[in-house]
């Protein structure tokens, strides 16, 4: 699985085309990978590869949520941030079977594709405040190629090697 890094780039299309792709290739890679290393942490208060999985999730269902409300929500949108650890804590990534998680991620990732490719253009520059501490606007489309990037720096921690 090759891992194309789009944070710079703000091409929605190309996010999506390179999305497609990892919904189609991740589950494979992720499959050859023994239940053991996909189990270990690496250290104390780090997330094994099968959290890493877990998180991946939940930030596509808090960015599907985003993805859409950004459209019919009052400008700018502003982001609400989510508790991250406590949703992989109490998911319990760990327990669940990688195949349930898999086919999980994929769903959500294949309508995340769905709701980005019928956004009209002019929706894509709606500005969004992504409650950064540079307090920096940023627009829809910056949005959606992040969660892109953002699932990236994820998968270079699952495969280092890549």
């Amino acid at each position: 699985m090759k891992i194309m890094y789009l944070k710079d780039k703000i091409d929605t299309s190309a996010a999506m085309k390179q999305l497609e792709t990892y919904i189609e290739s991740f589950p494979i890679k992720l499959k050859q990978i023994s239940s053991e290393e996909l189990l270990k942490r690496p250290a104390q208060g780090k997330w094994s590869k099968k959290e890493i999985l877990g998180h991946l999730i939940d930030s596509a269902i808090n960015n599907l949520k985003r993805f859409t409300e950004i459209q019919f929500l009052p400008q700018p949108y502003t982001v609400i941030s989510y508790q991250q650890n406590e949703l992989v804590i109490v998911n319990n990534y760990q327990d669940l079977p990688l195949q349930q998680l898999l086919d999980l991620w994929q769903s959500l990732n294949m309508q995340i594709v769905f709701v980005v490719k019928t956004i009209p253009a002019d929706k894509l520059n709606y500005p969004v405040d992504p409650q950064y501490e540079s307090r920096e606007m940023k627009t829809l489309k910056w949005i959606i190629c992040d969660y892109v990037a953002h699932m990236e720096h994820h998968f270079r921690q699952i495969f280092p090697e890549q």
